[in-house]
């Protein structure tokens, strides 16, 4: 089991547990953590699951390909440590990451 900290646009800290394998957004939706949307439920088509990656959490990712920096452009509130959490597969080196979900 992996265990993240989501950290909600309200500022409130949502700590999760995970399989391996299981999508920073499947994570979030199945334990009821707001603020993020995940319109499309995965399909990379909406940016409605926008997370914000603490800096070491992101450069240990693989980088995000172009479909889903075609979707980050569209968001206003995009940093460079920005991912759309449905392309984010859960592993055991991720144990006690924060997650920030920006406001919209």
């Amino acid at each position: 089991m992996v265990k993240l900290t989501f950290i909600d646009p309200n500022g409130d800290k949502h700590e999760v547990t995970s399989e391996d394998g299981d999508s920073l957004m499947d994570l979030a939706v199945n334990n009821d953590v707001p603020g993020l949307d995940a319109d499309c439920g995965g399909a990379c088509a909406c940016a409605t699951c926008h997370v914000v990656l603490d800096p070491e959490l992101y450069k240990s990712l693989s980088a995000a390909d172009e479909e889903e920096n075609d979707l980050l452009d569209f968001i206003d509130e995009r940093t460079e440590y920005s991912r759309l959490s449905c392309q984010i597969e859960v592993l055991p080196f991720m144990q006690n990451a924060v997650i920030k979900i920006p406001k919209s």
